[in-house]
């Protein structure tokens, strides 16, 4: 991971540095309501579309199914970079430097 990388990671301590973190995480939080809105509406659609061959041909196999399930676990996990997932702490990077300095 590029150094560049890494600081990105970090949670900013200077004024500066905490406005650039939250445009990025602003940034990220639109980018994942885009992305449900996306999901929501081409799923509608694509149920509908579900709905309406097999009223009409009685074939009730819910193809759907697979696109729901296949771009909602994609959503999930864009969700939880955006929601759960949390910056690196000084701490954390204090932390990981003492466990790979006892592993020389």
């Amino acid at each position: 991971m590029p150094a560049t990388d890494v600081a990105e990671e970090l949670i900013a301590t200077s004024e500066e540095g905490l406005r650039e973190q939250a445009l990025r995480t602003l940034k990220k939080r639109r980018d994942f309501h885009t992305h449900a809105f996306a999901y929501l509406t081409i799923n509608i659609v694509t149920w509908g579309v579900w709905l309406t061959i097999a009223m009409t041909s009685g074939t009730w196999f819910p193809w759907p199914l697979w696109v729901t399930l296949g771009w909602g676990v994609g959503l999930a996990f864009n969700g939880w970079d955006v929601y759960v997932r949390r910056p690196v702490s000084e701490n954390d990077l204090r932390h990981e430097m003492d466990r790979l300095a006892h592993l020389r």
